[in-house]
Parts: C-alpha cells; sequence; structure tokens
C-alpha cells in the first residue's frame, strides 16, 4: 500500500501532530476552534429559510416561482463560487478566506431579513452562500494542512459539527422565532449571531499562508506544491466530483419530497417532519464515524457500497410500505446520505499536498453541486406527471446504482498528482 492510502501515513509523526516542531499549541486549538465554528455555519443559512419560506414568500410578496428558484440557488451558488476558492487561498491564505467567508454569512444573514424586496433577498442570500461555498471547499484543505495525520477524526469533527448545525436550524428556527415575538426577520437574522462567533478565531491567523504557523507537509507533497495540477487528467477525481454530486443530489431529494412522500401515505405532517428530522440527525454520530474508518482502510469502495446499500434499502421500503415502515427507511435513508462526510474524507486522502487537495476539493465539490441541481427538479416533474411516487422512487434507485460504483472508483488507494502527472 502506498503512504497515501491511510490518512495517518501521510508525513513523518514528529513533522504532524499538533502542536509539534514549530507549530505552537494555541494556534492549534483556534485551529480546531475555527473549525467547529465554521462547520456549525455551513447550512443554517439553507435549512433555517426552508423553516419559514411560507412566511418569507407571504412578507415580501415572493411568487412560487422565484420561491422555487431559491431552493436551487445554494447548489449553484456553491457550484460558482467554489471554483474560486483555491485561488484566493494561495493569494491570502486559507484561514484568512475561510474568516472572511465567515463574514459574509454573517453580513448575508443579518441584511437580508430586513431589505424589504425580493431581489435584495436574493442578493444577501447569496452573499451568505458565496462564504459558505468557499468555505465548504477549503474545510478539507485546512484539515490536511494542520492535521495530516489526523484527516479522518478532523474530518469526522466537522461534518458531526456540519449535521448538528443542519439538523437544529432546521428543528429551532421556528420556535425561536416564536419567541422572537413571531416575526419571521428575527428568525432569519439571529442565525447570524452564530456566524459572527465563527469569525473570531480566524482573525489571529488571518497572516498566515501555510508556512510557520502549520505542519509541515511531507517531501514528497511539498515537491509538487509548485508543479501545475491539470486536475481534469484524473480519473479518481472526475469519479470524486461525480459520486459528490450523486450523493448531493439523493440529499436534495431527500431532504425536500421526503415529507410529501410520507404525507401522501397518510403519516400525519407533524410526524412527516419529525421522520425528515431523524432523517437528519442520524448524521450527527455517523459523520464522526464513518471518516474515522476510512482513513484506517487502504480502499473507501466497501463503505460506498453499504452506504448505497442502506439508500436501495431504504427507497424499495417509501416504494411498499411507506407508512408502515417509515422509521426503519427514515433510518436507512439517514445511513445513506452519510456518503457526504465520506466524499470529504476521501477528499483530503486523494492528495499529497494541501495544493492538491484546495484543487480536487473545488473540482469536485463544484462539478458536483452543479450535477446535483437537476435531480429535485425532476422528481418534482416526475410526481406532479405521473401522479404518484413510483417512477420518482425508481429514478432515485436508479441513480444510486451510478453512485456506488464511482464512489467504489474514488476509493482506490491512489492520488490525483500521481495521475495527473502520467
Amino acid at each position: 500500500m502506498s503512504s497515501t492510502g491511510r490518512g495517518r501515513a501521510a508525513t513523518p509523526l514528529q513533522e504532524t501532530t499538533p502542536g509539534a516542531g514549530g507549530t505552537r499549541p494555541w494556534a492549534v486549538r483556534l485551529v480546531v476552534l475555527g473549525i467547529v465554528l465554521s462547520a456549525l455555519n455551513l447550512r443554517p443559512a439553507i435549512t433555517s429559510l426552508g423553516a419559514l419560506l411560507e412566511e418569507v414568500r407571504d412578507g415580501l410578496g415572493m411568487s412560487g416561482g422565484v420561491a422555487g428558484l431559491l431552493t436551487s440557488v445554494p447548489p449553484l451558488c456553491f457550484a460558482v463560487f467554489g471554483v474560486a476558492a483555491p485561488r484566493l487561498a494561495r493569494r491570502f491564505g486559507p484561514a484568512a478566506v475561510v474568516c472572511a467567508g465567515m463574514a459574509a454569512i454573517t453580513a448575508g444573514l443579518l441584511i437580508r431579513p430586513y431589505v424589504g424586496n425580493t431581489a435584495g433577498f436574493l442578493a444577501a442570500s447569496a452573499l451568505a452562500l458565496m462564504g459558505i461555498a468557499v468555505s465548504n471547499v477549503l474545510m478539507p484543505v485546512i484539515v490536511k494542512r494542520w492535521f495530516p495525520d489526523r484527516v479522518g477524526s478532523m474530518t469526522g469533527l466537522y461534518s458531526m459539527a456540519l449535521a448538528l448545525g443542519t439538523s437544529v436550524a432546521a428543528a429551532v428556527t421556528v420556535p425561536l422565532t416564536d419567541a422572537l415575538g413571531g416575526g419571521w426577520q428575527s428568525g432569519l437574522a439571529v442565525w447570524a449571531a452564530l456566524a459572527a462567533a465563527a469569525v473570531l478565531p480566524w482573525l489571529p491567523l488571518v497572516r498566515d499562508r501555510g508556512t510557520a504557523a502549520a505542519p509541515r507537509e511531507s517531501a514528497r507533497g511539498a515537491e509538487r506544491q509548485h508543479a501545475p495540477l491539470r486536475i481534469t487528467r484524473s480519473r479518481t477525481a472526475w469519479a470524486l466530483a461525480v459520486f459528490f454530486g450523486l450523493q448531493a443530489t439523493a440529499a436534495y431529494i431527500t431532504m425536500g419530497w421526503m415529507p410529501q412522500i410520507f404525507r401522501d401515505a397518510g403519516v400525519p405532517a407533524g410526524t412527516a417532519g419529525v421522520l425528515l428530522a431523524v432523517t437528519m440527525v442520524m448524521g450527527v454520530p455517523l459523520a464522526f464515524v464513518i471518516p474515522r474508518v476510512a482513513t484506517r482502510l487502504s480502499h473507501q469502495g466497501p463503505i460506498v457500497l453499504v452506504l448505497g446499500a442502506c439508500g436501495l434499502a431504504g427507497y424499495a421500503g417509501l416504494y411498499l410500505a411507506p407508512a408502515a415502515g417509515a422509521w426503519a427507511w427514515a433510518l436507512l435513508l439517514g445511513v445513506s446520505n452519510c456518503a457526504f462526510p465520506l466524499a470529504l474524507t476521501m477528499v483530503g486522502m486523494r492528495a499529497h499536498s494541501g495544493p492538491g487537495v484546495a484543487q480536487l476539493s473545488a473540482f469536485a465539490q463544484s462539478t458536483g453541486y452543479l450535477i446535483s441541481i437537476p435531480g429535485p427538479l425532476l422528481v418534482g416533474v416526475l410526481y406532479q406527471h405521473s401522479g404518484g411516487w413510483g417512477l420518482p422512487l425508481a429514478l432515485m434507485a436508479a441513480l444510486m446504482v451510478p453512485q456506488m460504483a464511482v464512489g467504489f472508483l474514488a476509493g482506490r488507494d491512489r492520488t490525483v498528482e500521481d495521475e495527473a502527472a502520467r
């Protein structure tokens, strides 16, 4: 097995253990705190809006078409703005870019409830999503740079924080809105406080360019840092990008349509919402466990297959007995959706160096989010024209098969630098 097969084997221990050598312990602690707080802020801008979308539509006089567009904006922004993250990181340093990203999220969340019109609301939402997009891409880069021997545990930590932020924002936005007087503006704006808190740990690190303050990367990776990496020549990069896109498609379909599937089967609306929450909460513990297991394997393909099998079983259950086995199907789809933290872990493992991870992360996430855009819309079209869930569920199951195939390929023990060089 090559030295890159396991996340812990990337560099010598004395060079990579946080706090060793030239790494300042206080800086390592700040990075850990910054990673956790940033991850908590990578989805509340989306899920808090989903909880109050009807109130926002009424308050702004937003048409149904514009509201539908609003639900497609996040993956589009992630794809468009995420591409710029590696270039910004090279110029200003990853910590400075993530700090600016958290500031953009803060500003967008604070401004958008009070602009008073649909165009301003969309523009402020785009500002927040831009901050999320660059931070999405750079989280694996920061983990690789500061914790190259702990890729699994640190990816698990921020994946767990991301899942926690997603589910908490979905669950408490409405009660918070009621506690703050019932105005949707305050219910959305309150999440700016969490984003503002995430700015603080990065401020002392904004001048870091990834040299003196961060652990040194492996000699092999350092030799490649200045060589141009043609990421599109790598089959692993393409496999990882398609895997990322298909798992995102499945996740967006689940978040957008699963409650309606249950309601159409006779499940009460309140219970359908709780079932979705259960699916999302499953990601909190599993997002911590799966990356740790993945970095101990030379090939992550078996994990991909297990998660895909859970997804296929969940879709089959939704077709055959949606109401009778509702809790089981919600749990199975929650497990299947943990392909997301696995994809993030493989991004950190499929490149030797920090710059390589940055390019791979940007390529995989930007391409992947573009792939994910049509899926939820196509499910809606099939549902509307067929009048039932047979065809949409068949589509979901059909998409799971190539997801398992490309994920198995992406899990092989190789790196994009080696493939691009060939």
